[in-house]
């Protein structure tokens, strides 16, 4: 599934495209990518059917779009004229395509979404999954619990209200390090589990969790709460750094699935030091990278560096 640094490529990839951008035009190729999409409670002026594709099309068509924005692995785009926004979700292998007017479908194109920038001209967003588990919708936004921004793009204290319940990431400025801290101690359930906990802190996933770990020295199944002050501030300080080079180098893209929007793949795969890596040699030690299950994904880590103390 796209993490942090996944879904914020994309997010800057799209914002110069669309921000300001008039939506022309919409054609939903499969409902599927709606499962997000409530119908409005508004009847149609003009009559018209009120499936989730004609009541998609119908919220969009004509409207300006105000801001890129993400929080954690959510994306939404505020609407101008109304507090609500086109939001994004792209499940296990979504991908938004920036495409010119009239280009052939992308394969397992889903819905493109044709519009108008007034420096740019005409462009077409297409929203392709290949497993159909992420989704695109119109989404109200709500205000945030703590009046700061709403997400990684747009200043305004607004929230799609689908990322409402989930928690700030770890680079957002807005982040609460000491509630972290104090949510962990009270965490009695290993450090692997807690960083995937999207209530607690948001954009981590199992490459990124496992990346982290091994910079900070920790192993996966240790208590949350057995973690000093000083080993929890070890931590965050070593997920910014991932999430930063991961950032700066794409994001990671082990096959065609993971793309920005003009379809090239990140390539943090080459910087990997634990995930992925079973059998080969530690980076640090030249210990042999260990693979264990983990709910239903796996956990890598060092035997030697990460001890479970």
């Amino acid at each position: 599934m796209p993490e942090l640094p996944e879904v914020e490529v994309v997010r800057s990839g799209l914002a110069p495209a669309v921000i300001g951008a008039c939506i022309t035009g919409i054609e939903v190729l499969d409902e599927r990518a709606l499962t997000r999409h409530s119908v409005s409670a508004l009847p149609d002026p003009a009559g018209r059917s009120s499936s989730r594709a004609a009541d998609f099309e119908r919220r969009l068509a004509g409207r300006t779009i105000g801001a890129a924005v993400r929080r954690g692995k959510f994306l939404w785009f505020p609407l101008e004229g109304a507090e609500e926004a086109m939001a994004a979700h792209l499940g296990m292998s979504g991908q938004m395509l920036l495409r010119e007017p009239g280009a052939p479908a992308e394969r397992h194109e889903r819905i493109r979404i044709s519009v108008e920038h007034p420096e740019h001209g005409e462009l077409a967003v297409v929203f392709a999954d290949q497993r159909t588990f992420g989704s695109l919708s119109i989404d109200a936004l709500v205000a945030t619990r703590d009046g700061a921004a709403g997400g990684h793009g747009d200043p305004l204290p607004l929230v799609a209200s689908q990322a409402a319940h989930i928690a700030r990431d770890p680079v957002d400025p807005a982040f609460d390090e000491r509630a972290f801290r104090d949510a962990l101690a009270r965490k009695r359930s290993a450090i692997k589990r807690a960083l995937l906990d999207q209530t607690l802190v948001s954009g981590i996933g199992n490459i990124y969790a496992d990346e982290s770990l091994w910079a900070a020295r920790i192993h996966p199944e240790a208590l949350a709460a057995d973690l000093s002050t000083r080993t929890v501030n070890r931590l965050l300080a070593e997920v910014r750094l991932v999430l930063a080079k991961a950032l700066a180098e794409g994001g990671t893209s082990f096959d065609a699935q993971y793309v920005n929007v003009n379809g090239e793949a990140g390539y943090f795969a080459h910087s990997l030091n634990a995930y992925g890596r079973t059998g080969q040699p530690c980076p640090r030690c030249d210990r042999p990278i260990a693979r264990v299950a983990f709910t239903s994904r796996s956990s890598h880590f060092c035997p030697r560096c990460q001890r479970r103390r």
